[in-house]
């Protein structure tokens, strides 16, 4: 399954439609190495000139959130061909002893789910999480 196969698949079972914006935003990220999401809009809207800011901002959100970029990263595409390795994401080890590994899109998921459930969340989303030191 290619790269692009992969982020329409996490997209989807995220709740994301996929429009042709959206295909042709994924395109340009995959194709060159921007640096913002103003490089990003620029290469968007020589393509298609209706696109707007928000709406890239809104698939950079979109794609953090499922684990497929790193803003830490300049925006490139961190999924691979075999899924995320032990060293990406979370190791969560339980009471048995066992141990579960999350993705970071797996990580984001859980942790805004549980925020919803215990009422912490409403609408947003899940900018970033830092350790308190």
């Amino acid at each position: 399954m290619s790269k692009k196969e992969q982020i329409i698949e996490k997209l989807k079972e995220n709740g994301c439609r996929i429009t042709k914006q959206r295909l042709m935003l994924i395109d340009i990220i995959l194709e060159n190495e921007c640096s913002s999401c103003k490089e990003i809009f620029y290469k968007a809207s020589k393509v298609d000139n209706k696109i707007g800011v928000a709406t890239v901002y809104r698939m950079i959100n979109a794609l953090e959130e499922i684990g497929a970029i790193s803003r830490k990263n300049m925006y490139k595409v961190e999924c691979s061909g075999e899924g995320a390795s032990e060293k990406e994401g979370w190791m969560i080890l339980l009471d048995d002893n066992t141990t579960c590994h999350l993705s970071p899109g797996n990580w984001n998921k859980v942790v805004r789910e549980g925020m919803k459930r215990c009422g912490y969340l409403k609408d947003q989303k899940i900018m970033a999480i830092k350790l308190e030191e």
